[in-house]
């Protein structure tokens, strides 16, 4: 199982989410990003003598998600007030976070996020040589990195000329939360290129447990999400309108809501 190995990418992503000790958001946020990426640089240098095109691919990809989407996160809230407000009003608790608490977070965080990574890792130790399946699952990861930087871009250019509205043009015609949808795209890649690579129970579980948490992590999401945008623009027709027709999170299924009525 690599035990030795992981335990260093752990560490490493442990140190890179630390961020969330200043806010504990981050952990989940901005330290989520970070994590990708340094671990997937952790497993460069692991690996360095055993790298292979595919497999440097697919590092390479974890870097480019983590560090575009903590950028981009730690960018909106520095530049954008009305986020800032919208994230605080969105984790206030009545007390203080004891601090033994946002230690299991942190370490629990750090856990997922190196499970996250397992799949290539899993192909780097057990030096699998194919091309297909991993090729595959780069596309697949590459589109789904894609979409989610897009769907952001789209977001931020029309709450910029509409702060009063939710994004409905481009992208999100096709659903309403398209960047959720691109990180499961990414992680479904990361997936399935590792079909080929996996060897036993134990590695396999680590994987599929990895893509359930992060698929239900993003509808949890989605859910949190919808319910903050229908208590603020619930009143407005054309808001309902656009929920009513256009679905959540998955394009073409008729999921138009996941908080009950």
């Amino acid at each position: 199982m690599g035990w030795n190995l992981l335990a260093v990418i752990f560490a490493v992503c442990l140190a890179a989410c630390c961020v969330g000790f200043i806010k504990y958001v981050y952990f989940m946020s901005i330290g989520y990003g970070f994590a990708v990426a340094a671990g997937a640089v952790c497993m460069a240098i692991l690996f360095r003598g055993g790298l292979r095109f595919v497999t440097l691919l697919q590092l390479i990809l974890f870097v480019v998600y983590g560090i575009r989407l903590s950028g981009f996160l730690a960018v909106r809230e520095l530049k954008n007030a009305a986020y800032r407000k919208t994230l605080k009003d969105a984790t206030k608790t009545e007390k203080p976070i004891p601090f033994f608490v946002l230690v299991v977070m942190w370490l629990f965080m750090g856990a997922l996020y190196t499970m996250q990574l397992s799949p290539v890792f899993y192909r780097l130790l057990n030096g699998a040589g194919d091309v297909v399946c991993p090729m595959i699952g780069a596309v697949i990861s590459l589109c789904g990195i894609l979409l989610e930087a897009e769907s952001d871009r789209q977001k931020s250019a029309q709450k910029a000329k509409n702060p009063n509205m939710v994004a409905t043009q481009g992208l999100y015609r096709l659903v309403r939360c398209p960047n959720y949808l691109g990180e499961i795209i990414f992680w479904t890649g990361v997936f399935v290129g590792s079909f080929t690579a996996l060897r036993g129970a134990g590695q396999w579980a680590l994987a599929v447990i990895a893509y359930v948490c992060i698929v239900f992590i993003m509808f949890n999401g989605a859910q949190r999400l919808e319910k903050r945008q229908n208590g603020r623009y619930g009143d407005d027709p054309a808001y309902r309108a656009y929920v009513s027709k256009t679905p959540i999170l998955l394009p073409f299924v008729p999921l138009y809501s996941l908080n009950k009525k």
